[in-house]
Order: C-alpha cells, then sequence, then structure tokens
C-alpha cells in the first residue's frame, strides 16, 4: 500500500486503485505542490514577452492587428504608422507606440 498525503491507494497493475474520494485527495496533494501563475502577485510577468522574441513574429501580421493598427494610426494622424506589409512584431511595435503617444 502506498501513501500519498492522507489518502492511502493500493497500487495495481501500474494504477492506483481506491475510491473517488481518495482518488481526489491524491489530485488535491499532487496539484498543491505545483506553481499556479495565476496566484502570482504580477500575473503579467510571465505573458509580457518581447515582441523581438516571439516565435511568430515573422508571420504577417493577423487582421485584428491591422484593424486596430489602422484606427490608432488615424486617431494619432499618422497615416504612415500603418502599413499592410507588416509583421506581426512589427504591428505590435507600432501599436504599442502608437498606444503610447495617444495616453491609451
Amino acid at each position: 500500500m502506498t501513501v500519498l498525503g492522507r489518502s492511502a491507494l493500493t497500487r495495481r497493475n501500474g494504477f492506483h486503485v481506491g475510491t473517488f474520494s481518495e482518488h481526489y485527495k491524491l489530485e488535491e496533494v499532487e496539484m498543491a505542490d505545483q506553481h499556479n501563475p495565476k496566484l502570482d502577485a504580477e500575473p503579467q510577468s510571465n505573458t509580457e514577452k518581447d515582441p523581438d522574441d516571439w516565435v511568430t513574429g515573422d508571420e504577417p501580421m493577423t487582421g485584428a492587428q491591422a484593424s486596430y493598427l489602422k484606427t490608432l494610426s488615424e486617431q494619432a494622424h499618422e497615416p504612415d504608422a500603418f502599413a499592410e506589409n507588416l509583421s506581426k512584431a512589427d504591428a505590435s511595435k507600432r501599436i504599442d507606440s502608437l498606444k503610447e503617444k495617444l495616453k491609451l
């Protein structure tokens, strides 16, 4: 018999055999040992990444990026900030720059 946390489960053919509540307790013990980034004091710390480091940064900008960049460039009176052939990374940088200019 293997004892994990407060539950004791019998091991048979490589699998733990026990009641549902025993399995649930085992899952709670295993999950308690894992780091949960959602509970970080600075939740953005693991989601913000420099566009130059994006794996897909060289791909063409998305439709959503193109639309948002077009809108921002019009609001900032900088039509040259928009170009149809931008990469995802370049579009992101221009969007950030225009948002800063517009104080958004």
